[in-house]
């Protein structure tokens, strides 16, 4: 099966997390990766290649895409999966402009430079996935996280306009939508949440995990996959869709 054989493929926040081991299979499965991130440290043990960048600006954007370009060719499949959590967020009273600000900055403004450089050259070859890591809050609001909410909300939307305007092109435009999964950046989130109920770590995580009816949280690796298929030439007839990969749960 064609799958991802061959086709170039960049792949952001790929240093760490859902993004590192979704950049490890495509790469496994033949796509040709470029991997991004702002920690140029994080990217050197991928044995991909790799370039850092501020995705949360359009010059990073800019030089992600020309980069890839130059050193692969054009790119056939986006996973834009790079974004800033809300461990730091507080009641919509109390949120601080800047980070609000920030949050947008990485989480909506990145995304749409990216898919704003590499949707042309989609056009041109006849062919395009774009996959974006959203999240259960892309649906459901997140107490004491409206940065967050907001620009998860804000990517699906995205997303959407994207299936519609580049659809006729060949081009898919698709999202997952993860539950808690245990990545750096949840983990975060976890201490400050342990840290305000005077409890532990495992106990935060105890507390997600039930959550959901299978009584854990999903791994990177389940997201992954799901990535993986939206990225590959057989999901040609998904387009325009919010996947939940949740473990059954609805939060």
């Amino acid at each position: 099966m064609p799958g991802v054989q061959g086709r170039v493929t960049l792949v952001t926040g790929a240093g760490r997390g859902i993004g590192r081991v979704t950049a490890e299979l495509l790469a496994s499965r033949g796509a040709r990766v470029m991997a991004v991130a702002r920690s140029e440290n994080e990217l050197h043990s991928l044995g991909v290649d790799f370039v850092a960048a501020d995705l949360g600006t359009p010059e990073g954007c800019a030089l992600a895409v020309k980069e890839t370009h130059d050193r692969l060719g054009p790119v056939s499949i986006l996973v834009c999966n790079h974004g800033i959590g809300s461990a730091h967020e507080r009641v919509i009273w109390e949120q601080k402009p800047d980070l609000w600000r920030e949050t947008m900055r990485i989480n909506l403004d990145g995304p749409y430079y990216l898919s704003r450089f590499v949707v042309k050259d989609m056009i041109e070859q006849g062919y395009g996935r774009l996959v974006f890591t959203s999240s259960t809050a892309g649906q459901k609001a997140e107490y004491a996280g409206s940065a967050y909410t907001s620009s998860k909300h804000g990517l699906l939307g995205l997303m959407r306009s994207i299936a519609l305007d580049a659809g006729p092109h060949g081009v898919t435009s698709n999202a997952v939508l993860p539950g808690w999964v245990r990545t750096p950046m949840a983990e975060a989130s976890a201490a400050a949440e342990a840290a305000q109920q005077g409890i532990t770590l495992d106990e935060v995580w105890a507390q997600r995990a039930a959550i959901y009816p299978a009584g854990r949280v999903v791994t990177p690796a389940e997201v992954a996959e799901v990535i993986a298929f939206l990225a590959s030439e057989e999901s040609s007839g998904v387009n325009g869709e919010a996947i939940t990969v949740a473990l059954g749960g609805l939060v």
